[in-house]
């Protein structure tokens, strides 16, 4: 059963207060998360929420501290008060402050296809988001994982895999219809890996199950 979350402020307000954040003006932070909502919502500008705070839509226990997006670049205009930090073809960073953005441009055609056929509009803070699904949510983390282990970064590739694990018991999406869907956008070697992760994760989704009966 989908979770229904509204209190998108009160996440990133308290993800910021666990990173040390305790100055932070939290009605400005409020004021600032639905002006963003508000201009995506009736400015009509095409997006879809991803990352932390779309997982929470489906899974508790996730913290975050961005707001993550799926955008053309060319509407980063249109964004109230938001300043670029950072910027490459597929992805971005910024901040409407004290908002953190990160961005996925739909440059990348992974991230075209999930915002076109993996997304369904949700309520935030009073207002209508295009949202990603349990299936775009893991197609979006299998594709960072092959990058994120070969930078290292070990913990953060072991959060992308609960995370899929934990949808994993939500959506009924085979593995075979995942790296499908992967294989124009990966090579052979990280399908081949990808697979072995899935593997892995659908035996400790069994171990769940056993107990969960």
């Amino acid at each position: 059963m989908l979770r229904r979350r509204d209190d998108l402020a009160s996440i990133l307000r308290d993800a910021l207060f666990l990173d040390g954040d305790s100055d932070m003006n939290e009605a400005a932070l409020l004021d600032q998360t639905r002006r963003l909502l508000e201009a995506l919502e009736h400015d009509a500008i095409p997006h879809v929420l991803v990352g932390g705070l779309a997982l929470l839509q489906y899974v508790d226990g996730r913290n975050t501290r961005d707001i993550d997006l799926i955008l053309a670049v060319e509407d980063l205009p249109r964004l109230p008060g938001f300043v670029l930090r950072e910027r490459n073809e597929w992805f971005g960073t910024g901040d409407c402050d004290p908002l953190r953005i990160d961005l996925r441009f739909t440059a990348n055609s992974l991230f075209t296809e999930v915002a076109k056929r993996h997304s369904s509009f949700r309520q935030f803070l009073g207002t209508s988001l295009r949202c990603a699904t349990p299936e775009g949510i893991i197609l979006l983390k299998l594709f960072a994982l092959p990058s994120l282990y070969r930078q290292g970064q070990i913990e953060r590739a072991d959060l992308y895999e609960t995370d899929i694990l934990q949808l994993l018991r939500l959506d009924p999406v085979t593995d075979e219809s995942l790296l499908d869907r992967l294989r124009p956008h990966l090579s052979g070697s990280d399908l081949k890996a990808l697979d072995e992760v899935l593997r892995d994760l659908r035996s400790r989704l069994g171990n769940v199950r056993r107990f969960e009966r």
